[in-house]
């Protein structure tokens, strides 16, 4: 009995062996990962690019590029607006007037998220439709204090010209017009791009 115990536990190490190394070959031929050099995507050196614009956000008037999409009950109570989500495609344009050169669009939400202060939830994308970036997009994911001179917010990627690109944008409120709402704010953008 006890031989055929040891022949049998002998027999499972054996298994057990070959099993695990089946497994690992197996795992190393259906990888889910690989490195890459920035080359074989074509990627040349990376640059770091500014861009200068001015958004426009405009929530009055028969077009506006601003608007409420959801609010919470408590919304209209709270002294930031908190709870307030809001649809954007503002322009953005190379000088503070509207009527200057469009370089392209600011396209996503904005939502009030803060119950203590002027704090935006931001995630929009800077579509632009401009020169050599035609075509290209920068993703924002961020917070917007509104009230501070500067606000400063991630670029989280991007499309295009900004493949895997990844900087900050600092925002300063240019005008803001109290009786309306609308706003024009400057932007400085500072990101890294192939």
């Amino acid at each position: 009995m006890a031989k055929t115990l040891h022949h049998l536990a002998s027999s499972f190490v054996i298994l057990s062996t070959v099993l695990s190394i089946l497994i690992v070959a197996d795992a190393k031929s259906q990888r889910f990962t690989r490195y890459l050099s920035p080359a074989t995507l074509g990627l040349k050196k990376e640059k770091l690019s500014h861009l200068h614009f001015y958004f426009h956000d405009i929530v009055s008037g028969k077009n506006p590029t601003a608007v409420q999409i959801a609010r919470a009950d408590m919304t209209n109570t709270s002294s930031t607006g908190f709870g307030m989500v809001a649809m954007i495609d503002d322009p953005l344009t190379m000088r503070p007037e509207l009527s200057s050169k469009l370089v392209g669009r600011a396209q996503g939400i904005y939502a009030s998220a803060s119950q203590n202060d002027l704090g935006l939830l931001m995630t929009m994308n800077f579509a632009f439709m401009e020169g050599k970036y035609n075509g290209s997009t920068l993703s924002v994911l961020g917070r917007n204090s509104v009230l501070s001179t500067v606000r400063e917010m991630p670029i989280v990627g991007g499309s295009g010209l900004f493949r895997f690109a990844r900087g900050y944008a600092q925002a300063s409120t240019h005008t803001f017009d109290i009786k309306t709402g609308d706003a024009v704010v400057e932007y400085n953008v500072y990101v890294f791009h192939y």
